[in-house]
């Protein structure tokens, strides 16, 4: 009989720990949660997982490396062929050059080419519109060139004495086959300069995009008491 007794007071008391038990082992946090939903508040949505967007397939091969000639980075008219910026007409500059490409399997290479054009007109600018032209050639690296592609880019000055243009341009290159990477092939931008702008470039002498601008004049000091 005592066997039994003992057997039932034990029952008893391991009904009496397990809830609290289960209590214990509930975060404060959680048990909010049940609380406002017993009481007949809905629980809040639970977020969504944040998924990082996929980048997009990995190219064949890498891409034509693109570049400025040098020798026809910088557009300077000259009157006369003096260089003095009293005789300077318009000028330009290449001054920054972006791409991206893309092909796969027996693709042609899609190259996304993003240009930076600063313009200016100097002391003997006739007006102020002015059209120039650039290039885009494609070529076998350090070899003979594919192709090459004329492009006007016309400008209004609106009174000023410099202008920024941005170009954008896509360049298509067929392949031979599969395993033609686009590290075969260069890509060169220029302006479409005369042999005298090109050596006048090659020497490293240079008029910036606002030559002959009106130096500002310093204001008067004031008197002093």
């Amino acid at each position: 009989m005592r066997r039994v007794f003992t057997a039932l007071a034990a029952l008893s008391i391991a009904a009496s720990v397990l809830p609290a038990a289960a209590q214990a082992q509930t975060s404060p946090r959680d048990r909010g949660g049940q609380q406002q939903q017993a009481s007949g508040e809905q629980a809040a949505p639970s977020r969504a997982p944040r998924i990082a967007p996929l980048r997009r397939r990995a190219n064949a091969g890498p891409c034509p490396y693109v570049k400025i000639l040098y020798d026809a980075a910088r557009y300077v008219e000259l009157e006369g062929g003096r260089a003095a910026i009293s005789n300077v007409g318009y000028t330009g500059e290449i001054e920054g050059i972006t791409s991206d490409c893309e092909y796969r399997e027996a693709d042609p290479i899609r190259v996304d080419i993003g240009m930076l054009f600063q313009l200016g007109r100097g002391p003997q600018a006739a007006s102020d519109q002015r059209t120039y032209r650039y290039w885009i050639a494609v070529t076998e690296r350090n070899s003979a060139i594919l192709s090459k592609e004329y492009f006007d880019v016309p400008v209004n000055f609106e009174g000023q004495r410099t202008a920024s243009v941005t170009e954008e341009r896509t360049i298509v290159i067929p392949r031979a086959g599969v395993d033609t990477s686009g590290g075969n092939f260069e890509i060169l931008v220029g302006f479409d300069v005369t042999p005298e702008m090109a050596e006048f470039n090659r020497s490293g002498s240079r008029f910036r995009v606002n030559a002959g601008a009106t130096p500002a004049v310093p204001a008067p000091a004031a008197p002093s008491e």
